[in-house]
């Protein structure tokens, strides 16, 4: 009754002593946020783009397809699921932190003590021989019982690593599907400036002829149609240009989706790309949740905050249990004979750690240090999503000011050149007058190709730094 009682005592103990954990339980840093975004005037909705699937947001089909393909085959992807991964068999691992150790060992030895030594002397009388053998079977089990929180400390260490290896792989993603869309909105712009230059090269055709009929006809000279032809050579020299453009943009494409370089087949045009709905940003506090590489950066500060208590937690004692049982003989024949052979030992040990050449004590300081520095990361990630959102909301305000004075530009331009060519047909303007107004109207209309495709690319740049993409 005596060892029952007795035996409850040390359990109780145990329960109490194992459930003291050391160390403080994680709470998310304090960061200091606005209320809202600059450049978000004066919008109250909550929400944000950022909880729209990539597939509502990004209509166009073939752009769909590229999407897909670059979730599927890109190697960073893959890369970041196969983190994703790792991190998931350690988290198993450490959900079986609270078990004991088992090791199975099976040896044999054969010792050749001195003949003057004790062991040499007692083999030689009564075994016959010089050497001493020792043949061994066993199981072995240690067991931690009292570990300060520690292996619980470990299990959440692991749980944050998986959960910011899985947020890492989300950034990634968002990354990713912006990197493709940014590279299809380039691509279409590259094909609208084709088209401009075409039609302003045939525009240069067209004058020429009229400029040398009136050079046949003695009413104009070399000069005008030296000039003229430089003004044609100049827009025909941009032509191989943007076909290069064009195919390297397809190659980087192709590369992103995890394909070998190729041409990519499209319908739409960038006039014809329209995002539906308001471009809500919401607030800036639902970063701490949506935006994926900010998450991440607390899980960070979650494992170094649980690391810190293991390292706290070994400078405390430990309540070890050890026992083994098997088989041992120092004669081969009856190594296993049963129950001869059979042995049984078992026993407890606590150890406090007193001096470890300060090795104890470094490693708990250099975990708060590391823990200082993820809550740092961590409040970085944070700054730098508010700018970034920011920064895409003054761009995508700022450019609609931008293209609607430049597509004033393009339109008073090409009435000056149609105006232009009618009054030198008629000798009411020079030459110079005309190929000057083609010139300006060639490079306004690639000019505003440029600002549309920057709205195209700035509206993809807010979903992204929103922490839209990953759904």
């Amino acid at each position: 009754m005596k060892g029952k009682i007795s035996l409850i005592l040390v359990m109780a103990v145990i329960c109490v002593t194992t459930a003291c954990r050391v160390g403080k339980d994680f709470t998310r840093p304090a960061v200091a946020l606005p209320d809202k975004y600059r450049g978000a005037g004066a919008a109250t909705d909550t929400t944000s783009i950022a909880g729209i699937p990539w597939k509502s947001f990004f209509t166009d089909p073939v752009l769909q397809t590229l999407i897909d393909s670059a979730i599927a085959k890109n190697f960073d992807m893959l890369t970041a699921l196969k983190n994703v991964e790792a991190a998931e068999r350690s988290v198993r691992a450490s959900r079986l932190g609270n078990l004991p150790d088992i090791n199975l060992t099976v040896q044999g030895n054969r010792n050749w003590p001195s003949k003057n030594s004790l062991n040499g002397s007692l083999s030689q009388e009564f075994i016959g021989t010089r050497f001493m053998d020792d043949y061994n079977a066993n199981v072995g089990l240690s067991w931690e019982v009292i570990a300060w929180g520690k292996i619980s400390r470990l299990k959440e260490a692991a749980l944050a690593d998986y959960l910011r290896s899985a947020e890492a792989s989300k950034a990634v993603q968002t990354k990713l599907v912006s990197d493709v869309a940014q590279g299809y909105y380039n691509l279409l712009m590259l094909d609208n400036q084709l088209e401009i230059t075409k039609k302003n090269l045939a525009l240069n055709d067209s004058t020429l002829r009229i400029m040398r009929l009136q050079y046949e006809s003695g009413q104009t000279n070399t000069l005008a149609i030296e000039q003229t032809e430089a003004q044609r050579d100049a827009a025909a020299a941009l032509l191989p240009k943007i076909e290069q453009q064009i195919s390297q943009q397809e190659n980087a494409l192709r590369l992103l989706t995890g394909d070998l370089p190729g041409s990519i087949a499209r319908q739409a045009n960038l006039q014809s790309v329209r995002f539906d709905g308001q471009l809500s940003a919401g607030v800036p506090a639902a970063l701490l949740s949506a935006r994926p590489d900010v998450h991440a950066a607390e899980m960070s500060v979650m494992a170094a905050n649980a690391r810190t208590g293991v390292a706290r937690a070994n400078m405390y004692p430990a309540l070890n249990i050890t026992a083994s049982a098997g088989l041992n003989a120092f004669k081969a024949s009856s190594w296993f004979s049963i129950p001869g052979s059979l042995f049984e030992t078992v026993g407890g040990s606590i150890t406090q750690p007193v001096f470890q050449r300060r090795k104890l004590k470094t490693e708990w300081e250099t975990a708060k240090i590391e823990w200082e520095k993820s809550v740092i990361s961590f409040r970085q990630s944070v700054l730098t999503a508010v700018g970034e959102v920011s920064d895409a909301l003054v761009k995508i305000d700022k450019l609609k000011a931008q293209y609607s004075i430049t597509q004033q530009r393009v339109q008073k331009l090409e009435s000056a050149t149609r105006n232009a060519s009618m009054l030198y047909q008629n000798g009411m303007a020079n030459y110079l007058e005309v190929i000057t107004a083609q010139g300006n109207v060639l490079q306004s209309e690639l000019d505003l190709a440029a600002i549309q495709r920057e709205q195209l690319g700035a509206v993809t740049e807010l979903y992204r730094a929103l922490g839209g993409g990953w759904k």
